[in-house]
């Protein structure tokens, strides 16, 4: 399918973000906007995330993201645990991670199973699913647009 995703390029330059997150019952829990500052680093990229949540909460987030030849990535970030892990096919990624979640002061660790698919040149499609001991307990729904 067309086109073929590389996250180097799509995410190289200012990227913004339009998200919801769901309960395990489907309720919409918060909304969120989030600004990226992408650039290219040798043959990865480093991404600068600034969000801002319906509720008035900010959080930031860096990711350096390293490729292989063979379409596989590896990103690491100050609240991931370990190496994040995905393979581009097409117009798709599957990026797995453990991230420490901070929820109403408390942090959780839990694992995000994560679908990007390129749309079109400038707009990306994600969807995560956030598991705690193998069950679904949210769900993130995101859609991305270049603005440059």
């Amino acid at each position: 399918m067309t086109p073929q995703f590389d996250p180097r390029a799509f995410f190289d330059g200012q990227v913004r973000a339009w998200g919801i997150v769901q309960d395990w019952r489907g309720r919409m829990v918060r909304s969120f906007v989030v600004d990226i500052a992408g650039r290219r680093d040798g043959e990865g990229v480093i991404l600068d995330e600034d969000f801002v949540y319906s509720d008035g909460e900010r959080q930031q987030r860096t990711w350096h993201i390293e490729s292989s030849a063979t379409g596989s990535f590896a990103g690491r970030a100050n609240d991931i645990v370990g190496v994040a892990e995905g393979t581009a096919a097409g117009n798709a990624l599957h990026w797995r991670y453990v991230m420490d979640l901070a929820v109403d002061g408390r942090s959780y660790r839990v694992k995000f199973d994560d679908w990007m698919w390129q749309l079109d040149e400038r707009v990306l499609a994600n969807r995560s699913y956030i598991r705690k001991f193998g069950v679904t307990v949210a769900e993130v729904t995101l859609f991305m647009q270049r603005v440059d």
